[in-house]
């Protein structure tokens, strides 16, 4: 068995992205099919426990304590550093072991592993915050919501699972610009998430869609609407310096008030349900915007910068596009987030088609970027 252990292990190191995500795929399959029923059951209903000690470890920095201290660390040692009842720490200890987070050494001893590693990282403690606090009472609303609208598909952003879990009637946009700590997680836990992901600046031809020579300074080239602090504003222009022409990133206040200070990027308020105030650009480019709003709502933001195109204008949608069946779990489970945070989805490739046709929009290119997550970028025209 360890053998075999070694052999995966080995593989997986030297597979790329998309082959890792087929042998974990693989395993899991393995381990579900060789379960008992019960078994089954004990996995589905302590998954939601186990993230509720997760939050509760970070907030004690435990993870953060076994992976700095490089060596095993008993109960009363932790119970100090954490000022928690011994007790209380054991228990949770133990809890954390028995589902690999750290390692058990000994009789009250614990240690870190490559995992107790991984979630003491900022970004992973970004992550649990902005999942669990902020995505959970509304995920946990999601059976009564469903229940109480007849089981419909949800179409109305103000009226979904969130409204419910969080008691508002705001939208979740909305709800987020007066929580600053959570949309400081969020954007933590984005920014951490891009530093490992491809990017589509490398697929796409930019270059050759631009006459350089008779590009004016002065005409915009690149609008990155609803580009929340800038990332990807950036990543353009340092990509693309020697290219003329002005670089903007637009979003909400509480956004472009926290924008990334970037030389040849601006950072400009707008709402992208309102008329967009850049008319020509070159490029207008919409990166995970689409994904976060029902069909309708995607018809106004895309009118609105439809109405502002010049003739050469190229609309650069940054999305994942799903294929018609066997979609990766990842990628199952962000598009019911979107259904329960803004009545939102992940489109497959036909239903992006028909969202563009339904405002006169044809597909130019398409170029996968990011295949182990279906990220593609599209130019319409």
């Amino acid at each position: 068995m360890e053998t075999i252990a070694q052999q995966i292990a080995e593989l997986a190191r030297s597979a790329d992205d998309v082959s890792r995500h087929a042998i974990i795929t693989a395993l899991r399959d393995i381990s579900y099919g060789i379960e008992t029923p019960e078994d089954t059951m004990e996995r589905i209903w302590s998954s939601g426990l186990t993230f509720a000690i997760v939050r509760v470890a970070t907030n004690l920095k435990l993870f953060d304590h076994l992976a700095m201290s490089g060596k095993s660390l008993d109960v009363e040692n932790l119970a100090r550093l954490t000022k928690a009842d011994p007790v209380l720490l054991s228990r949770l200890l133990r809890y954390l072991a028995a589902f690999g987070m750290l390692k058990e050494s000994g009789k009250g001893e614990f240690e870190g592993t490559p995992i107790t590693t991984t979630l003491m990282q900022k970004g992973s403690k970004a992550a649990i915050l902005h999942n669990f606090d902020t995505c959970n009472p509304a995920i946990q609303a999601l059976p009564e919501f469903l229940e109480r609208s007849g089981y419909r598909n949800p179409t109305d952003s103000n009226n979904t699972a969130w409204q419910v879990g969080w008691n508002t009637t705001e939208n979740c946009f909305e709800w987020m610009s007066s929580h600053p700590h959570a949309v400081e997680a969020l954007n933590t836990h984005l920014a951490t998430r891009r530093q490992n992901q491809p990017s589509w600046v490398q697929s796409y031809p930019v270059r050759e869609r631009v006459d350089a020579k008779n590009f004016s300074s002065d005409r915009t080239l690149f609008v990155d609407i609803g580009g929340n602090i800038g990332h990807k504003a950036i990543e353009f222009r340092n990509a693309y310096p020697e290219l003329p022409g002005r670089v903007i990133v637009q979003d909400l206040p509480f956004a472009v008030n926290n924008a990334i200070k970037a030389p040849g990027v601006e950072a400009m308020v707008h709402d992208f349900n309102h008329a967009q105030p850049i008319k020509g650009a070159k490029f207008y480019y919409l990166r995970y915007v689409l994904h976060d709003w029902p069909d309708e709502k995607c018809r106004i933001i895309l009118k609105n910068v439809i109405d502002a195109m010049a003739d050469d204008t190229i609309i650069l949608v940054d999305e994942m596009v799903l294929p018609d069946w066997g979609v990766k779990w990842q990628v199952a489970h962000v598009d019911l987030l979107m259904l329960v945070s803004n009545a939102a989805m992940e489109r497959t490739e036909s239903q992006w088609g028909d969202l563009y046709e339904s405002v006169g929009l044809g597909i130019e290119d398409r170029y996968v970027y990011g295949p182990s997550m279906y990220e593609s970028i599209t130019a319409l025209v």
